[in-house]
């Protein structure tokens, strides 16, 4: 028989006691933590890859990359428009986004154009002044893949055109 041949299949099999023995010891709660704790960061490293693909920048880039770009753009718009884009992105991005130092230092919205969004970000991130702004547009583009084509749109009509040109898909 097959289940006599996968020692995995068999019902006495270790493997299968452990993650029975597992179930039985946590609570509901626990399991249902533990399952959006694995969601959240299943979603967040999806984010990631997207951002890395995009950018063409390694994991840890892409993470200082997002928090940067992310904490200029909500700097830029409103705070209640701010915390619903936050609603839509990964759990463990906006955790780390929170850890920033500028990110509710000033009252919200500030006034800043593209050039101060860009020179910020190159500044977090030591980059070459011709180099932050295709990350810039590769964490925008990351983040409109996040949220829905709604708030994508209420956080464009926050913009000053020119922020706005850089979070717009290029064509």
């Amino acid at each position: 028989m097959a289940e006599d041949r996968d020692p995995q299949r068999r019902s006495g099999a270790p493997q299968d006691e452990e993650h029975a023995e597992e179930r039985r010891e946590l609570s509901i709660e626990e399991r249902r933590a533990r399952r959006s704790a694995m969601r959240a960061s299943q979603t967040y490293a999806r984010f990631i890859d997207h951002l890395c693909d995009r950018g063409g920048m390694s994991p840890s880039v892409a993470q200082q990359a997002a928090v940067s770009v992310l904490c200029g753009l909500e700097q830029r718009i409103q705070a209640e428009e701010s915390h619903d884009l936050e609603a839509q992105l990964p759990r463990k991005l906006t955790e780390l986004l929170h850890r920033c130092e500028r990110h509710d230092a000033e009252p919200r919205p500030s006034k800043f154009g593209r050039d101060e969004l860009l020179k910020l970000v190159g500044e977090d991130l030591a980059l070459n002044p011709d180099a932050v702004e295709p990350v810039v547009r590769a964490v925008m583009d990351a983040v409109r893949h996040q949220i829905s084509e709604g708030e994508a749109e209420d956080v464009s009509a926050q913009l000053p055109a020119d922020i706005r040109h850089l979070w717009l898909p290029t064509m």
